[in-house]
């Protein structure tokens, strides 16, 4: 393999080795987040041609989170075990099939059978990227190259809704929706044969053990609270939702209690003892719940009150692309000097937006529109932007360097699982209120409902560590 190099604009060569698994790991990445929210705009094209009502809008997103969050760490340890290039190749491969089949999907079971297996090779896929990237590169090559991550991976987020729109719009071969996961084929096949290329060989450790209950317990858990919330805001609270969210529960006392007797932990103990990774779990959760179903709500409002296209929708969306990837790029060098203060300024600019928005909805009423909606939507982005880049470097500042595999793997599978809590939650909220008293109260009502948790946020920032890691972590 050639040697010669590419210049960063830090002057940090990398090599066209090192050029191409950056690449492919950033392309995993990428696939991962936009498909996490490509049904944001999708959803109602999707249950008009082939059914599902509220229940499929509300499982569209959150069985794609269940997936890859429950399985997000034990992908991880999967990749120390049997070699990470390995568990990196049969991500991708299942990844590419599981989208095949959610693009040929002809009901709403099959859909949300292919969404679970998407995001269960995501969950293979993911976490090998980052230590993949670490042992092919040099130490001083690290700081210029996890720069990208912010900015690539927040467009990423917010872009899937925005591309989703706009294939729906163009409407390619008449198939409607069904190209927006179709085109992973071509990507996924891409990424495949450039990883099979490039990928370092690593020996497995067969010393390393997975946790086989730990994670049953945490898949009941989060299985049994989002079960319970999608199905009692749907059909009703009759018995099996309450007994759905008791399971959840019980689920996640045995869980923790598990963590502190097993072998090899999914969460180390000495990580729950600290409280201020603790803080940073519940609030990430807290946080990327609340702009993740905002998200969701406001696209549907978009296309079921205001009457929107696909791709209508997909453009109103636009200023919070625009907002998380410009505050992204100035956020993330501010991290080292500003630390947990960065948290809160962005959180105080997401209650910002929301706010505004609210006032917005509220003064216009019956005359509001995308154009009316985008300044308010434009600043929450940004105060996203800041948060996406801040909040978890923050919250393992004072975390020890041998815990920050364990601690980053804990809260980036809290950040998917966020996802699927915030789509529950905040459509239920949106869905209840729209049936007796119209949308624009339903998405007053559900912006307040995000505007309260962010202020639960900003409670519990202050527990957080005052600074990030330094480059050692």
């Amino acid at each position: 393999m050639t040697t010669t190099t590419t210049t960063s604009p830090s002057g940090i060569g990398l090599s066209r080795r090192q050029a191409a698994i950056l690449v492919v790991v950033l392309l995993a990445d990428v696939l991962d987040l936009m498909d996490s929210t490509i049904t944001n705009v999708a959803a109602p094209t999707i249950v008009r041609e082939i059914g599902g009502g509220e229940t499929l809008v509300k499982w569209l997103g959150a069985s794609y989170a269940l997936a890859i969050g429950v399985l997000l760490v034990v992908g991880g340890r999967l990749g120390d075990r049997y070699g990470k290039r390995r568990i990196f190749l049969i991500g991708i491969a299942g990844f590419t099939i599981a989208s095949l089949i959610c693009g040929s999907s002809i009901d709403p079971t099959m859909l949300i059978g292919a969404r679970l297996l998407q995001g269960g090779f995501g969950a293979l896929l993911i976490p090998q990227g980052i230590s993949i990237l670490i042992g092919a590169l040099r130490r001083e090559q690290l700081p210029f190259v996890f720069s990208l991550f912010g900015p690539v991976m927040g467009a990423s987020a917010v872009l899937g809704p925005i591309a989703a729109g706009l294939i729906i719009g163009a409407d390619i071969g008449g198939l409607t929706w069904r190209p927006m996961f179709l085109i992973n084929i071509v990507l996924g096949t891409i990424g495949f044969i450039v990883a099979y290329r490039v990928l370092p060989h690593e020996a497995p450790d067969a010393k390393q053990s997975i946790d086989g209950l730990g994670a049953g317990l945490l898949g009941l858990t989060m299985l049994g609270l989002i079960y319970g919330l999608i199905q009692g805001s749907t059909d009703g609270w009759d018995l099996v939702p309450i007994l759905s969210l008791v399971v959840g529960v019980v689920g996640f006392v045995f869980f923790c209690l598990r963590q502190k007797t097993a072998a090899n932990p999914l969460i180390l103990p000495s990580l729950l003892r600290n409280r201020g990774f603790t803080s940073g779990l519940i609030l990430g959760l807290a946080y990327f719940a609340a702009v993740n179903g905002f998200a969701y709500v406001v696209s549907l409002f978009f296309q079921l009150q205001l009457g929107l296209s696909s791709t209508g929708a997909a453009l109103g969306l636009a200023p919070l692309m625009v907002g998380i990837i410009g505050s992204s790029l100035i956020a993330r060098p501010l991290i080292p000097t500003l630390g947990r203060r960065l948290v809160i300024g962005g959180l105080a600019v997401s209650l910002l937006g929301a706010a505004a928005l609210f006032v917005t909805v509220i003064l216009t009423g019956d005359h509001v529109n995308a154009l009316w909606t985008a300044p308010s939507i434009l600043i929450l982005g940004a105060g996203m932007g800041a948060c996406f880049s801040s909040i978890y470097d923050v919250a393992i500042g004072d975390v020890a360097p041998a815990e920050a595999g364990s601690a980053s793997g804990s809260l980036s599978a809290v950040q998917q699982l966020a996802a699927a809590i915030g789509s529950a939650i905040v459509t239920t909220v949106y869905f209840s209120q729209a049936a007796s008293h119209g949308g624009i109260h339903a998405l007053t009502i559900s912006v307040a409902v995000v505007g309260g948790i962010i202020c639960l946020c900003l409670g519990l920032v202050w527990l957080l560590p005052k600074t990030a890691p330094d480059d050692h972590h």
